[in-house]
């Protein structure tokens, strides 16, 4: 099987963090390799940290994507590892040239970019796969199968979740890099706390649950002296069905990590998933509770497919990432017409207008001290 060629846009920078998790993720199953990147925003850089890397440097993105256009390099897809605000324009420069994308999330800068996205995406007819690392998990996959199969019944609530507390001071004064550009309107958008985790959290209640948000209240804090943006996001959400969904994030929660999860209440039992636990799956029956680990034998194959180690390895972060470039590769195949398993429906350009529809509707919302506002 030929190796699929993978093309990088960003994150090669001084305190840059995703741009090696991507390299890493991307080259777990040895069916893909990062061979080009435009890793910076100024050229010089760009092309020092290429060599750096040992691949094939480009000042910008739009040389290395005319490079794979004019045949000089061969390229399956692309990464797009940058900060929100430089995502709409090589995703649309990519998808417009017909090379697949995976982007990082939130998707765009705003709602009407994500729309054009989108629109794009599918008259093109281009793989894209927003990156939602925890949608990875296999155990977030299973308990997907599971709530959409009715396993739990009808869902009546909600409570997802992703806690940090990495922000807790005013660390963007000190110049860290993430921090700066997270708290930075122009280059984040509405929201930070909410664009960057309250995303997660979103996705977990609405990817999983297969349910979609149809209003909010909101209450968004800046609780950092001199912060712009919020670092804490809280949501009180409608579900489409009537039901209700807690959805909150916050970066101001000293000590703790990533605290990112879900527990779903239905009329026949409970699903619950930690992501610092990320192996484990319960299911809540009333008298008696399961629980399941990473690689049984219950998976369905839509799951088992994308699992790498037997029962008791540990499987975790790059390798939920790894799975999300893994659904990219077999939809690059199946369009080639190439051998490979079904790709599982991790979150596209649907999932990421949603994501940011919904971070507007927020930040509406808490403006208007918490009125119901329609996402």
């Amino acid at each position: 099987m030929r190796k699929l060629k993978v093309g990088i846009i960003g994150g090669g920078g001084p305190g840059a963090f995703f741009g090696r998790v991507h390299q890493r993720a991307l080259s777990l199953d040895g069916t893909r390799e990062l061979v080009a990147g435009a890793l910076r925003s100024k050229p010089k850089d760009a092309m020092a940290a290429a060599a750096e890397w040992g691949i094939q440097g480009y000042p910008d993105y739009t040389a290395m994507l005319n490079a794979w256009k004019d045949g000089d390099i061969g390229l399956d897809y692309a990464v797009i590892a940058t900060p929100n605000h430089m995502h709409f324009a090589p995703a649309m420069a990519c998808i417009e040239a017909g090379l697949p994308v995976m982007c990082e999330k939130p998707m765009t800068l705003t709602v009407a970019e994500s729309e054009t996205l989108a629109k794009a995406a599918k008259r093109k007819k281009v793989p894209f796969v927003l990156a939602h690392t925890y949608t990875g998990h296999p155990m977030m996959m299973y308990a997907r199968e599971l709530v959409q199969s009715g396993a739990i019944g009808e869902i009546r609530k909600i409570e997802s979740w992703y806690t940090q507390g990495w922000l807790a001071s005013d660390l963007e004064k000190s110049g860290q890099k993430q921090a700066s550009w997270r708290t930075d309107p122009k280059r984040t958008g509405l929201s930070n706390c909410g664009g960057d985790i309250g995303t997660h959290a979103f996705m977990a209640a609405t990817w999983v649950s297969g349910l979609s948000v149809k209003r909010v209240s909101a209450r968004l804090n800046a609780f950092v002296k001199g912060r712009v943006l919020d670092d804490d996001f809280n949501v009180l959400a409608e579900l489409s069905n009537g039901g209700t969904a807690l959805i909150t994030a916050t970066q101001i929660a000293i000590g703790y990590k990533n605290d990112n999860g879900f527990r779903m209440f239905g009329t026949k039992g409970s699903v619950e998933w930690h992501q610092e636990a990320a192996e484990q799956l319960l299911v809540r029956r009333g008298d008696h509770d399961e629980t399941y680990w990473q690689g049984g034998g219950f998976y369905p194959k839509s799951v088992a497919s994308y699992q790498r180690a037997p029962a008791g390895h540990h499987e975790d972060f790059l390798e939920a990432l790894g799975n999300l470039h893994w659904t990219l590769e077999r939809q690059i195949r199946q369009i080639h017409k190439e051998d490979t398993p079904a790709p599982f429906p991790h979150p596209g350009v649907d999932e990421g207008v949603a994501g940011m529809k919904f971070v507007r509707a927020a930040v509406a919302s808490s403006k208007a001290r918490g009125k119901w506002t329609k996402v």
